[in-house]
């Protein structure tokens, strides 16, 4: 797992200096940020971070806003670092969809210890997330969609979408059930918007974009051109 990126979130330039050293001994590629804003900034920048380790208490965004706000579109490790002890803060954490969280202080090779073993976790499941159907390639690990060898750039909705419709080729999807799946318990928009994401991801699609169909009245089906 060497050179894995990791980008660290702390207003305190001490903790991120002590935590960054421990990671790159072990290979880890480390990017900082000094608040909430700056890394939800860097991580929609660098599209390729494999973990995030974040303080809860910062300036101008706090964590639950960063995990709130990454979370709308990304599945990344996230470990939450805190100075509180609390169990409902635990438990925000994870409802959020935090896959880890230890309170400060903390031993540094614990830490790495816990990053290591989210990443085996989180890479080891990636490895095998490349779906293929009808000459589209989705590899989900580079986040990375090609069509007859050929990339097209898809924002992250986008790629959601069309990697739930490959998950579920052959089967006929409502409007609701795809907004449940790929926006989840955030969004509070209306199904329409299944309909313009369509429209757009089919025309970045070209010729392919005729497999995803339409079923009036309810929603898409995903029909790869397989034999």
């Amino acid at each position: 797992m060497d050179n894995l990126k990791i980008l660290v979130v702390d207003d305190e330039v001490r903790m991120r200096k002590l935590v960054r050293d421990f990671l790159e001994k072990q290979n880890y590629h480390v990017i900082e940020a000094g608040d909430g804003e700056e890394a939800v900034d860097l991580f929609f920048g660098e599209k390729d971070i494999s973990l995030i380790l974040l303080d809860v208490m910062m300036p101008k965004m706090d964590g639950w806003q960063v995990v709130r706000e990454i979370r709308q579109y990304s599945k990344v490790p996230i470990i939450m670092l805190t100075a509180r002890g609390d169990e409902r803060d635990e438990l925000l954490g994870f409802n959020l969809g935090v896959d880890e969280y230890i309170s400060k202080p903390f031993s540094p090779k614990i830490l790495v210890a816990r990053v290591d073993a989210v990443l085996r976790r989180s890479v080891g499941a990636a490895a095998e997330d490349v779906l293929d159907a009808g000459g589209i390639r989705i590899d989900k690990t580079a986040h990375k969609v090609t069509i007859d060898g050929q990339e097209i750039d898809l924002s992250f909705k986008e790629f959601e979408l069309l990697s739930y419709f490959v998950e579920n080729k052959g089967i006929a999807l409502s409007r609701e059930k795809i907004l449940n799946a790929v926006w989840n318990y955030d969004y509070y928009g209306d199904a329409r918007t299944i309909d313009t994401h369509v429209k757009k991801l089919r025309s970045k699609m070209g010729e392919k974009g005729n497999l995803i169909k339409t079923i009036w009245g309810m929603g898409y089906k995903f029909e790869p051109d397989e034999a």
